[in-house]
Parts: C-alpha cells; sequence; structure tokens
C-alpha cells in the first residue's frame, strides 16, 4: 500500500486554528498534512520573500499549498523548497474539493458543444461593423458567426462581409429567408447556411456550404425526416433543427420533436436555436441557459443558435460557453452537474457563509489595531477592529459606531463595502472585503495578477500628509508584528487541540455578546 502524500499547508495565525479543524476531516489514508505558521497574523499578507525566509518544510513533504490569496508565485517557491507549490483556494472550507475529495476533479477545459452566435441586424451594418462585433462575440466564445438576414431588407454587402470575415480566421453562417441571399452568401465563402427545408434543399447540392435542415412547420417533423433522408442518400453533412418554440406557444411538444428526432435518427448532427427561450422569456438567462445546455448534452446536440437582442440576455455567449463546459464535465463523469464551479451560480452561491459566527468573534478578540474587518455569517453583517464588533443586517445602521464622520475617504469606503456586504448576506453569496462580488458567468470577471498585491485604493490618499489612523491602508506591515514561525504535524495539532479543550481557568471578554478567550 503506497504511503500517503505529505501535505504542508502555509498559512498565518488567525487562519491556523480554522485550518486545522479543516485539515483533522481529510482522510488519513490519502493525506499526511503539517501546518506551516509564518507567523505572520494575515495568511494574505504573506509574500514570497516571507515564506522563503521564514517557512522551513517538514522532512518527507511531497507538496505544498498556499492560502488562495497569497501573492506569491508558487513556480518561484516550487523551485525553492524543491517540491511542488499550488495556490489553494481562497476559503479554507473550499479545501477537500480542492484536493478531489468531492468525487472528482474540476477540469472545465473542454465542451462538445460548437456556439452559432447571430448577429441579427447585419444587413444593417457596415462590413467593418460586422467583422468587429463578429471578433467580439468569438472572443467572448462563439464558434461560428452567424449572419441574420432581414424579411424586405436588402443586404447588398453581404458577400465582401462574407469574405473579410474569413480573412480574418472566422467561421460564417448565413441565417435568411431568402433563397437568393443563402445562395449569395454560399457562393463567396459561407461555412453553414441557416435553413433550408425539404423545398429549398437542393441549394445543398450546388455549394460546399454545410446545410441546417428544419421542418416545413415546427408540427410536421416528417418533412424534416424527409430532408434528412435525402441528405443520408447523398452522403453530405447536415444539422437538422425541429425548432424549440416559446414558453405557451407549444415549448413542451418543441422539446418532445428533439427527444423523438433523436430517436429515429441517433447519429444526426443536431441544432438547438435558444433564443425563442432565453430571449422571449422575462427571467434570469443563465438558468435557462444551463437547463437547455443540459437538454443538448442528454440528446448529444451539439450546435445552438443564439441571439443576443434583449437587455437581460447580454451575457448570453458567456453564459452558453460556461454551461456546455459544465455539462460535459457532468456527463463525463456520470454526474450530476453539482460541483463543477461557480459560473452558473449567479444571485446565490451553494455556500455563502464560510465562517460561523462564532469563528468571526474569535477572530475579532485576536485583532489588536484600529483597521475595520468585514464578514458576512448567516446571523448578518460583522465589523469589528481593536475597539468594537457589531453585528446588523443594515448598512447604514452602523455608520454612528465607526467614528468615521470627520474622515470622508475611508466612510466613503465603509459605506461600499458594507453595502456589498449587505447584498451578500440578502442573497446569500461570498462576500470578501475588498474583492468584487463573484456573479458567475452573468457578469465579467476581473482579470488579476495573483503574485502581487493589488495598488492602493483612493482612499490611501485621504487627508493632509497621509491615511489618518484606522483607514483600510494605514495597515501595519505583515512582519511588523510576526511571531516566530513554527510547522506543526498532525499528531501535534491534535494534541494542542486536545489541551485547548480541557476544561481550566482562562481569561475571557464579552465580544459581540459572545464570551471569548482573551489572550
Amino acid at each position: 500500500m503506497s504511503q500517503p502524500e505529505h501535505l504542508v499547508f502555509i498559512t498565518g495565525k488567525l487562519a491556523r486554528a480554522r485550518l486545522e479543524k479543516v485539515a483533522a476531516t481529510l482522510p488519513a489514508n490519502r493525506f499526511a498534512w503539517s501546518i506551516a505558521d509564518s507567523g505572520v497574523k494575515v495568511a494574505a499578507l504573506m509574500t514570497e520573500e516571507i515564506i522563503r525566509r521564514r517557512v522551513t518544510l517538514p522532512e518527507g513533504a511531497t507538496r505544498v499549498i498556499l492560502p488562495g490569496r497569497c501573492r506569491a508565485n508558487p513556480e518561484a517557491l516550487a523551485a525553492h523548497f524543491g517540491v511542488p507549490v499550488e495556490r489553494g483556494p481562497d476559503e479554507i472550507v473550499d479545501l477537500p474539493a480542492h484536493l478531489g475529495l468531492a468525487g472528482r476533479t474540476l477540469d472545465l477545459s473542454r465542451h462538445d458543444l460548437r456556439i452559432f452566435a447571430e448577429i441579427v441586424d447585419a444587413s444593417k451594418m457596415t462590413p467593418e461593423a460586422i467583422l468587429a462585433k463578429g471578433l467580439d462575440l468569438a472572443r467572448r466564445g462563439a464558434d461560428v458567426i452567424d449572419l441574420g438576414g432581414l424579411p424586405d431588407t436588402a443586404f447588398p454587402h453581404l458577400e465582401d462581409t462574407v469574405r473579410l470575415m474569413k480573412q480574418e480566421g472566422l467561421r460564417v453562417s448565413v441565417d435568411s429567408f431568402s433563397l437568393d441571399e443563402l445562395t449569395r452568401g454560399a457562393r463567396a465563402g459561407a461555412d453553414f447556411l441557416l435553413s433550408l427545408n425539404e423545398e429549398t434543399l437542393g441549394l445543398a447540392f450546388e455549394t460546399g456550404a454545410v446545410p441546417v435542415l428544419v421542418p416545413m412547420r415546427p408540427d410536421d417533423p416528417a418533412s424534416l425526416d424527409r430532408a434528412i433522408e435525402r441528405m443520408e442518400r447523398a452522403g453530405l453533412p447536415y444539422m437538422a433543427d425541429p425548432i424549440l418554440e416559446p414558453i405557451h406557444f407549444g415549448f413542451v411538444d418543441s422539446v418532445a420533436r428533439y427527444r423523438d428526432l433523436r430517436a429515429r435518427w441517433p447519429e444526426a448532427e443536431m441544432m438547438m436555436g435558444t433564443g425563442n427561450l432565453t430571449e422571449l422569456t422575462e427571467a434570469d438567462s443563465l438558468g435557462v441557459t444551463a437547463l437547455l445546455a443540459g437538454m443538448c448534452s442528454e440528446l448529444a446536440i451539439r450546435n445552438v443558435l443564439i441571439v443576443q437582442v434583449s437587455n437581460h440576455t447580454r451575457r448570453t455567449v458567456e453564459e452558453h460557453d460556461a454551461a456546455r463546459r459544465v455539462m460535459y464535465a457532468a456527463k463525463a463523469d456520470a454526474a450530476l452537474p453539482k460541483g463543477y464551479g461557480r459560473a452558473l451560480l449567479a444571485l446565490h452561491d451553494k455556500r455563502p457563509f464560510v465562517q460561523t459566527p462564532d469563528e468571526i468573534a474569535a477572530l475579532a478578540a485576536e485583532v489588536r489595531d484600529p483597521n475595520y474587518r468585514i464578514a458576512v455569517a448567516e446571523d448578518g453583517i460583522h465589523v469589528y477592529n481593536r475597539d468594537i464588533h457589531k453585528v446588523g443586517t443594515d448598512a447604514m445602521a452602523f455608520f454612528p459606531d465607526l467614528n468615521v464622520a470627520s474622515d470622508g475617504a475611508h466612510a466613503f469606503y465603509l459605506g461600499n463595502e458594507l453595502a456589498k456586504a449587505e447584498t451578500a448576506w440578502r442573497l446569500g453569496k461570498r462576500y470578501v472585503q475588498d474583492e468584487p462580488l463573484i456573479w458567475g458567468a452573468a457578469a465579467e470577471a476581473e482579470a488579476e495578477d495573483t503574485t502581487a498585491f493589488k495598488k492602493a485604493g483612493h482612499t490611501k490618499h485621504s487627508g493632509p500628509g497621509g491615511p489618518p489612523p484606522g483607514t483600510r491602508d494605514a495597515r501595519i506591515p505583515a512582519e511588523a508584528d510576526a511571531e516566530p514561525p513554527e510547522t506543526v504535524g498532525a499528531e501535534e495539532a491534535r494534541a494542542e487541540a486536545t489541551v485547548d479543550a480541557t476544561p481550566g481557568p482562562k481569561k475571557t471578554r464579552l465580544v459581540c455578546g459572545k464570551l471569548v478567550a482573551e489572550d
């Protein structure tokens, strides 16, 4: 039997107790572990230099895991320690999942669903404007740019547009009710034609463009079967789309037609146009998209046509891209689409509160400086520093207790953070001070350099001569109050926990209505 992997978790003083509690749940047959306490209070303030200088690995260590918010270069530290170093999750509670104990590894790099993104008003735009929009859609995850033609609207620059987009390496489809526009687009080099039925199917034999076949009417599946049979006999590629209809206008019946078509033609390439649901249902489109992507996954539909017209579908490309990756991974694991990241969660988080009120109270008891910390737990918003610990659910109600009436910049900062914290608490989202709320695929995520600290915010320069005491930027340097570093193994950690649990006289003080241990 192989020896368990020996993990070393590098952390700071304040997080050590919580880390020990989570690490103690790791299966001993898979993981031995040690905690390397750098002596710095806040793990996120550790730098690469601090870790190099203050941390010594125990003998037998096989892998080092840094806190997710630690601004250090794992590759450089791996070279220093001589063992692999990786960045762990932002929150300690997510550590078991990070280590693969959720029963799967998280790999969202693959998918099997091709996204056709339609530019619905292409005929009204210049070729240059169409190209710019097409490149943007491709950047966001679209695989094919669909040029939509409008009824009774001329598209004289169709050929120029197709050629221009092809020159830039884009795959192009032409979507029109006009056989003339479809013919012109195909001759200019379009890759796909949307859509042909059994009466217009002859065009598919005159060009190399792949046709998307549709029924004469949505409730006439036999006409689609006849078109498919003709393409099958000719041995030519095609896609079949039974047409997804809007809710209350045939939606359920149309879903059944996709299932029935797959049963009749198990090897056929299929397409689903999702716009009739995302655009025509005033509901957050991310959930609708996830459901439709799940249907595509079950039925092996490998192409979707998406539309972005309504404001509430402004992120539909990114949402489809996220959904196709989650569904592919879940299908490969023969699993439910749960536990594959937060991309499909916008308004609520599966595990929003990563600290209990008691854990926050214990952290508050350790604070010795005037900087305000903000956290969110199930009971509300917590604001604390060395002098106070307040809990509430109304951001504005904290103002009288914060002593910032004469410090406009600090009041502005705290007001912004507390409003964000209230939003997180009310919705059930994770809140992290000084970080944006995460909205999954529904909003653009800021790119960040995980090896460097963020630049100082605007409040750093408030007041003459620098930051006044108590502002968020008047921080104590990471090592100013550091204690000697130490490395604690699993057995020693458990022994310490046993000693701490032994009843005995301990000084306590009241913090947020709770008695907590005094240092």
